[in-house]
């Protein structure tokens, strides 16, 4: 009988009847048994059996993803999601949750001379500014890249994946308010009621309860805190700008203006990007 913890966190009760009709609804024609759906660190566990419980197993692992649980699981160069915890700005590294719970919790730490050197081109910057820069916040997903493993410690780097998210993120010129603790259907409600439908292009999934409103060419992501952030009491919010990041890092993140012009010329064609002064 199998019984695993899945790479998803939820942060209420109504969030774990919500993984399990998911779960409940993929095994659907499969000789499958959900014996149990439970929560540890806020990280979702499940008990399982049956006939094609490995099928269901293989699933969960390529769809979903497993937390490694035991640090003997976890390999160098290989990349594994985890959660950013712990976010202390007066420290000199960011701590990411991957789900090590056997003998203890272990956290993979993220230090400030790498994150200088990946998201900084090298600058002596504070911790502080570079979260503040790149809008990380308490529970946000990212993908990391093991790099030492020494005992109980854990050093890591951001991997490529999420190298190249943040590079594409710029390149796009659109702000995204990055919203923790709410399912997508949620925030869709959230900003019609708010009347931000038309501020808005859509709404890319980082996880179950994590996602990110892109906003339309020239709104600002800041503009539409006051306006949903009172209908979502219980969650984190953060702006990823990549006007902040080009105006501050100049060369690093210059957009060629071909690009840009053939951006702002294809979007208005469309109706769906205006530029407001």
């Amino acid at each position: 009988m199998p019984k695993v913890t899945l790479l998803t966190r939820i942060y209420n009760s109504t969030q774990l009847k919500i993984i399990e009709a998911q779960l409940r609804n993929i095994i659907k024609g499969l000789k499958v048994e959900i014996e149990n759906v439970e929560t540890e660190d806020n990280w979702v566990k499940i008990t399982f059996s049956g006939e094609d419980e490995r099928i269901f197993l293989n699933y969960l692992e390529r769809n979903v993803g497993l937390c490694p649980i035991d640090i003997r699981n976890v390999k160098k160069s290989i990349p594994v999601k985890g959660y950013i915890t712990n976010l202390d700005k007066s420290n000199d590294e960011i701590t990411v949750d991957i789900g090590i719970h056997n003998p203890k919790t272990i956290f993979a730490i993220l230090p400030l001379q790498r994150l200088q050197a990946q998201l900084a081109d090298g600058r002596k910057l504070a911790i502080k500014k570079i979260i503040e820069l790149y809008g990380f916040c308490e529970n946000l997903p990212i993908t990391i890249k093991v790099t030492a493993l020494e005992g109980n410690y854990i050093e890591a780097m951001l991997s490529e994946t999420q190298l190249r998210l943040y590079r594409e993120w710029v390149k796009s010129l659109l702000d995204r308010l990055i919203v923790i603790g709410s399912t997508k259907n949620e925030v869709e409600r959230v900003l019609k009621r708010a009347n931000c439908q038309n501020d808005i292009i859509g709404i890319d999934p980082l996880g179950p309860f994590e996602n990110c409103i892109i906003c339309k060419l020239g709104t600002n992501a800041t503009g539409i805190i006051p306006k949903i952030g009172k209908h979502l009491p219980e969650t984190w919010l953060s702006i990823f700008s990549p006007r902040r990041l080009i105006e501050f890092f100049g060369d690093m993140y210059t957009i060629p203006t071909c690009v840009l012009e053939n951006l702002i010329s294809t979007n208005s064609r469309s109706g769906r990007m205006q530029l407001k002064n």
